[in-house]
């Protein structure tokens, strides 16, 4: 396809206070570190965006912001032009990210003691959001099989019958909520809408509350779709969060700007008395990413996730032909790699030796998202690709040393 944009292009981001490149030596006890860890891109935004800030800026007052019909108007075409999804705009409340989000969304709707379900491997912060408010998670573990991560949705049903923690009989059991990623991360499952629907199936018969993660819903690969799963019936609508933010598939999470769906107005509510006075609103140029993303921002996107796919597709290639012991769980969506190497026979902390200090490589240690994470690696893909390439060939020097 023509590009108008360079993702070729390396640009620092040292001086920047850029998180995964300035603290990567601190978190990851080595020099020459090359960091591919934190889920940000490596490439410029799309020039709309950098446009709209800049003429915001030319205020030169910068005050409290408040979003306004546009900003919600953007919200509400982008569900209907992606997915078909009516949403309307008093469903509609603001948040600096989706973390925020979800640590408000378990403070508004449980007690100390009850029980959430999550599906680990998972995105780490959803369990510190479970028992940094006191509750206890509930794991309903993914499933590897044949390269492919599904869901034990007969586990699922069993922890919504059966108290892990309390000891109660299955009429008093105390899971009031479970969190959903969808794409997920770090396995780079699209979960198909069947599987969706199962899963919704579940919730409802249980009266539980969905709060799902859809962060990383509009980065997809080979044809992939992704399916909100509030949208697939007014009864999930019902009983959801839906969290969404341009700021990973626009690269602009560092303007933490955030949405959250949630068409239930006594949730709503709820929702936002539990955030009042914790979580802060977001600022006036956030709001204008926001907008600019999700109405100008395609023809970057579209460049950008072609580059990501020949991205993934060097990348599959090179472990297949150059590194066969580590295993790539090939994603389907999300930019992040999610790499067996328990081929290698090492433990965990022999394995972080290995990538930290013989392949000087700053990637996420899978066990620290959960059961299911032993032995693997997360890697970041949103980068030029002599980046990636760089990356590859000290992993290969490295493995090919033991």
């Amino acid at each position: 396809m023509s590009s108008i944009y360079n993702f070729d292009k390396i640009i620092s981001r040292y001086q920047t206070d850029s998180v995964k490149w300035s603290m990567a030596e601190r978190i990851f006890g080595e020099k020459d570190i090359l960091p591919m860890w934190v889920a940000d891109m490596d490439f410029p935004i799309a020039k709309e965006i950098t446009g709209a800030i800049k003429q915001r800026a030319e205020h030169e007052i910068y005050g409290y912001a408040v979003p306004g019909p546009k900003i919600f108007e953007a919200v509400i075409s982008r569900m209907k032009k992606k997915y078909g999804w009516k949403v309307k705009p008093e469903w509609i409340a603001f948040t600096p990210g989706v973390v925020p989000a979800i640590y408000a969304a378990v403070k508004a709707f449980t007690m100390p003691g009850d029980e959430i379900i999550i599906q680990s491997p998972v995105y780490r912060p959803f369990w510190s959001a479970v028992t940094d408010n006191g509750c206890q998670p509930v794991n309903n573990q993914l499933k590897l099989f044949q390269d492919r991560y599904e869901i034990d949705i007969a586990a699922l049903e069993d922890a919504f019958r059966f108290s892990r923690h309390s000891g109660l009989v299955p009429s008093q059991a105390r899971v009031k909520m479970m969190i959903l990623c969808s794409p997920h991360n770090p396995v780079g499952r699209v979960w198909t809408k069947d599987e969706l629907m199962r899963i919704g199936e579940t919730v409802l018969k249980n009266n539980a509350i969905l709060i799902a993660d859809e962060i990383h819903a509009e980065i997809l690969f080979n044809g992939s779709t992704h399916t909100p799963v509030a949208s697939i019936s007014p009864e999930l609508e019902h009983c959801s969060l839906t969290c969404i933010s341009p700021s990973k598939a626009f690269n602009i999470a560092g303007l933490s700007a955030s949405a959250v769906i949630i068409p239930n107005p006594e949730l709503r509510k709820q929702f936002n008395n539990a955030k009042n006075g914790i979580v802060p609103m977001v600022n006036s140029f956030g709001l204008v990413a926001l907008e600019a993303a999700y109405c100008f921002g395609d023809q970057w996107l579209a460049e950008c996730l072609h580059y990501l796919q020949e991205n993934l597709d060097f990348l599959m290639d090179f472990f297949q032909k150059r590194i066969p012991h580590i295993k790539v769980i090939q994603p389907e969506g999300t930019y992040l790699v999610w790499l067996d190497c328990n081929g290698l026979g090492l433990t965990n902390m022999e394995l972080r030796n290995l990538i930290r200090k013989k392949a000087r490589l700053g990637l996420e240690d899978g066990f620290t998202f959960g059961p299911g994470g032993e032995g693997f690696q997360r890697m970041n893909i949103a980068c030029p690709r002599s980046i990636l390439t760089e990356a590859l060939e000290r992993l290969e020097t490295a493995v090919n040393k033991i």
